[in-house]
């Protein structure tokens, strides 16, 4: 009986170590998150025009985007997982979660210190953004959401969140959470 009594113990011992760590996590990733309360402002960036919501075949042909990275246009019938991605994405995937109301986040020459900071940011707003690496970049982040964007050559995280809140859901299909 002692030997079950113990057992117990630790079991909720354990649960409440769990609880607590997750409740700590989030608390540390709340900085990151984006504001969800835009009613009355409008879209932030660049504007571009909007190039349609064509879907594509991987690897099938198509006219030029309008801008770099693209932020309409021809793009793959799949979009990409929303998240942090240690490789660079297809610009015809990444373009179909801008169709859903998503942000993504490209880099290109960043320090670490700024890798960590933009994952924190994607991991904070997990259903609306995808953060890549993206050589064809003009500039270190860029901020793209459905025909908008944002160029920065430094971290500003004020800027990417009120990119975030402003944007996110401002394209056809606003599905991004």
């Amino acid at each position: 009986m002692k030997k079950f009594t113990i057992i117990i113990a630790i079991s909720f011992l354990a649960v409440g170590f769990l609880v607590f760590w997750s409740l700590n996590q989030d608390k540390k990733l709340s900085r990151y998150k984006a504001i969800t309360n835009t009613e009355n402002l409008g879209p932030i960036g660049q504007v571009f025009e909007n190039q349609g919501q064509t879907h594509i075949k991987p690897n099938e042909p198509h006219p030029a985007y309008n801008s770099n990275p693209p932020t309409s246009g021809w793009h793959w019938l799949n979009p990409a997982s929303w998240g942090v991605y240690n490789r660079p994405l297809i610009d015809e995937q990444a373009v179909h979660n801008l169709e859903h109301g998503g942000i993504w986040i490209s880099y290109k020459d960043i320090d670490e210190g700024t890798l960590e900071n933009l994952k924190k940011i994607a991991k904070a707003n997990a259903q609306s953004v995808i953060l890549s690496p993206r050589e064809a970049n003009d500039t270190k982040i860029i901020l793209a959401s459905w025909t908008r964007l944002e160029k920065m050559q430094e971290y500003n995280e004020a800027k990417i969140l009120e990119f975030i809140s402003r944007n996110k859901n401002n394209s056809p299909e606003p599905f991004a959470k």
